[in-house]
């Protein structure tokens, strides 16, 4: 701030000086070797003082935008002295090179002319992008609810299966009201195959792959501008390259991976720390999310993607308030599913270390039932369907 201060103050000063030059039919010479912009010229120029400038760098743009004075060799006194004497001994051609100097500075140094610049070259460019468009949906009113509940699937909804018939119950008691969504790291066909297992209704939204996919309806309609959204800046390849030959971790299976996301494994007796991982990404400009689960699980997803992200896209789409949505969870995959203004619950069975920074969080509740029963409790605790109805059409 001092530093701006000080140049501000020095500026205005030598404006001032260019300007009892002018008044007094003066001329700026700025002989200088190099010159890479020539700031004093422009304010020379506005303030009506003719100029000679060395032919090097800035100064022949400027004087060819404004037309208010010469080029000369920095190194040819002669030169110099007669330019001079050219301006000071001709008042015609002095009040004109002041004139163009003046008007040349306003066509193209000032803010205005600089933002009219701006705007013609990127103008071209906005024309001929396409926007994002999100995915219309035809919401009808069996679809839009006034909440919903989202669960992470293995570790908060599935384990203990004594209580998940009651879940079940509750969900299509309620299910005019309230809609029902499962956010999983697993990939869409392997979590399919777990719900037709446990015979668990089809999800009104399914997050898949750590929140890379967004699947809709009984349909399974895939929210393709989500995918559009999250490539930005996306460099699997690059990363991969980065992680490689690192002690402590080794790529998950195949079947583990897909085209947003990277799975690995971790020996956290060998590894680095998952912050020192990070930081090696962030060196090599990669913007991604680490997220790290289970004590043994590292997964690298592109930087707008997560649970916690697609959950918000979905409640944003359907317009279902956040402080309406709650959310399960248990493992650090979880974690930015769980911060925010969501109700959330902590099932009894959850990775303590990993959700540790969520201990002084309001709106979370820590269950003591694990898997299904953790949520029930959790329902009952924020009296969740009290409220619960059919928004009007």
């Amino acid at each position: 701030m001092a530093e701006w201060l000080t140049q501000n103050i020095i500026s205005k000063t030598r404006c001032r000086c260019f300007r009892l030059a002018a008044l007094s039919g003066g001329v700026f010479i700025n002989p200088a070797l190099t010159e890479p912009f020539g700031l004093t010229l422009i304010e020379a120029a506005a303030s009506g003082l003719p100029i000679v400038a060395t032919e090097d760098g800035g100064p022949r743009d400027i004087i060819k935008n404004c037309n208010n004075g010469y080029l000369v060799d920095p190194l040819d006194k002669e030169l110099i002295a007669n330019k001079c004497l050219a301006i000071l001994n001709d008042k015609k051609n002095w009040q004109q090179l002041a004139e163009h100097g003046i008007a040349g500075v306003n066509e193209h140094y000032s803010w205005q002319a600089h933002a009219d610049k701006y705007i013609k070259l990127i103008k071209p460019i906005i024309e001929k992008t396409e926007p994002l468009e999100r995915m219309e949906m035809h919401r009808r009113s069996r679809l839009y609810r006034d909440r919903a509940i989202f669960s992470d699937l293995d570790q908060s909804l599935l384990g203990d299966l004594a209580h998940l018939p009651e879940f079940i119950r509750v969900l299509k008691e309620n299910a005019r009201c309230s809609s029902f969504g499962i956010a999983t790291g697993r990939r869409l066909d392997s979590a399919l195959k777990l719900i037709k297992a446990n015979k668990i209704p089809v999800p009104d939204s399914l997050v898949t792959s750590l929140g890379t996919e967004i699947y809709y309806g009984s349909n399974l309609t895939r929210d393709t501008a989500w995918t559009d959204h999250i490539d930005h800046l996306w460099q699997p390849t690059k990363v991969r390259a980065i992680l490689s030959g690192l002690h402590g971790l080794s790529l998950q299976p195949k079947l583990e991976q897909s085209r947003y996301k990277i799975s690995y494994y971790y020996d956290a007796a060998k590894a680095m720390e998952v912050d020192e991982i990070r930081q090696l990404l962030m060196q090599y400009e990669q913007t991604v999310n680490v997220v790290f689960s289970f004590g043994q699980y590292l997964d690298i997803v592109p930087v707008r993607a997560s649970k916690g992200l697609a959950l918000r896209w979905y409640a944003e789409q359907w317009e279902i308030p956040l402080k309406h949505v709650l959310v399960a969870g248990g493992s650090g995959a979880d974690e930015d599913m769980i911060r925010g203004n969501t109700l959330a619950v902590l099932v009894a069975n959850r990775h303590n270390e990993e959700l540790s920074d969520l201990i002084e969080l309001e709106r979370v509740y820590y269950a003591k039932q694990p898997y299904a029963g953790g949520i029930l409790e959790a329902i009952k605790y924020y009296d969740f369907f009290r409220s619960c109805k059919v928004p009007e059409k």
